[in-house]
């Protein structure tokens, strides 16, 4: 699987103008699975842990309200970034990608990770 993340994230970071850093990351252990950062300053690991939290909060709402609903994805618009957390459809992982938003696309990056989480997502089930 190891060699199929990278891929992934190789793949991402070329496709994606104002690419920063990406992270699978498991909702329930909280492993990081997989990262790649641009830029040898930024953490993807911490921030990785930071979008956790927003992802098992979100969850544990929509538990709580009774919300009969999945997440879709979570999108954060910074000063200068955009972060996606995109969840796959049985909770269990989540995809975190950090782009300049200077040079990214909102609509084009959300339909990048819309078909890469599909791939991922059979990658995860096949194992």
């Amino acid at each position: 699987m190891s060699d199929f993340l990278k891929l992934f994230g190789e793949n991402i970071s070329k496709e994606m103008p104002g690419f920063i850093a990406l992270s699978v990351i498991d909702v329930k252990s909280g492993n990081l699975y997989y990262s790649k950062k641009e830029n040898k300053n930024f953490n993807i690991e911490s921030a990785s842990k930071f979008a956790l939290e927003m992802i098992r909060a979100q969850l544990n709402a929509n538990d709580f309200l009774k919300q009969n609903q999945n997440i879709d994805d979570i999108t954060i618009t910074l000063t200068n970034q955009y972060q996606f957390l995109k969840i796959s459809k049985n909770n269990s992982y989540f995809i975190y990608l950090i782009a300049d938003s200077s040079k990214a696309n909102l609509a084009f990056t959300k339909a990048i990770l819309n078909k890469q989480i599909s791939e991922i997502s059979s990658m995860f089930h096949s194992e």
